[in-house]
């Protein structure tokens, strides 16, 4: 007896006829692919899909926060909304390594593991929250599962909520990228090196459209807010450059809203040492010590396929990927 893998897949083309030539030829070739025709989109892989009025479109995983909801316990009908109605505890999680055991005998992995995917797929509000948990997994203790309940809460008052798709074909390629220098210095354990780690967040959007998004500490300590703003913006470059050369692949297929025949990125940086050290040829004193693989994207800069703008903090969409705030920032 043989088994063959099941496999989801989205054909899109604004000619019927070319998809189903596709599937037929794939049906009738050497392999006798197997297909079942589940219609028009209107979910995929667990992500409801839902044309809106004004021509946009909308995605949300409320069945995958009904199962984490059940997992932390919680009963609707009795059980309160986060405090603040936001995600993210303040002060920042550390290993507690002398806290109190956890209680509930739910699997803080498998809620780690069902809010990750949440959070990347539908709920970038979360990202950042949901990372500082995923930190303590080997070791667990009940701030961090209470940190976790606090997610879970807020997703039980936002359970039919995700993201809003409003294409502005006026807009190309853009990048918000943010960092939150030491954030967990003060409250944290200071004999760990990684409480002196910075939070590098970012966004790529296309057309206004968020693509893909990051939540995440750096890898090395930053000695600098400057630093850290710049480790961040290599960081993020590291995803524009491969989805620069994707959008030159595909724009023979697609009509794409964007300048032919090079294509412009757009980042959005908030701290203006950063962007001198990210747009000048030259090394100075003071950022000499950082490590040449922070400077690979210069040459992009240089030839004006990415273009560093100033922006203000109170505009900065990523804060929200970087550190926990206060109810009207968030």
């Amino acid at each position: 007896m043989s088994f063959y893998p099941k496999n989801d897949c989205i054909l899109i083309s604004k000619d019927g006829k070319v998809i189903q030539d596709f599937i037929t030829s794939l049906n009738n070739g050497p392999e006798k692919f197997d297909f079942t025709d589940e219609g028009t989109l209107s979910s995929y892989l667990g992500v409801d899909i839902s044309r809106l009025p004004d021509g946009g479109f909308s995605l949300a995983q409320p069945f995958l926060i009904e199962r984490v909801i059940r997992l932390l316990q919680f009963d609707p009908k009795v059980t309160k909304g986060a405090k603040g109605n936001t995600p993210a505890l303040y002060p920042l999680l550390s290993k507690d390594e002398n806290g109190l055991p956890r209680k509930c005998p739910w699997k803080y992995r498998t809620a780690i593991g069902m809010l990750g995917y949440l959070a990347g797929t539908t709920r970038p509000d979360i990202s950042m929250a949901v990372h500082q948990c995923a930190r303590f997994n080997n070791d667990p203790k009940l701030s961090h599962e209470r940190a976790v309940k606090k997610i879970g809460r807020y997703l039980l008052d936002t359970q039919d909520k995700g993201l809003i798709y409003k294409p502005d074909t006026s807009r190309g390629l853009e990048c918000y990228v943010d960092a939150d220098f030491a954030g967990g210095w003060k409250d944290g354990d200071h004999d760990c090196p990684e409480s002196v780690l910075s939070r590098t967040g970012f966004v790529i959007m296309y057309a206004g459209c968020p693509i893909t998004w990051q939540s995440k500490l750096q890898t090395e300590i930053a000695l600098s807010t400057t630093e850290s703003e710049y480790i961040a913006l290599s960081t993020a470059m590291r995803e524009v450059i491969p989805f620069l050369n994707l959008l030159q692949e595909i724009s023979n297929v697609l009509d794409l809203p964007s300048t032919k025949p090079i294509f412009n990125c757009k980042v959005w940086e908030d701290n203006e040492s950063c962007i001198k050290v990210a747009t000048s040829p030259k090394f100075t004193p003071c950022t000499k010590h950082i490590a040449i693989k922070y400077h690979h994207f210069r040459s992009f800069v240089q030839n004006g396929m990415v273009t560093i703008n100033s922006i203000d903090t109170k505009e900065q969409l990523v804060d929200i990927l970087t550190k926990p705030l206060v109810e009207s920032s968030f």
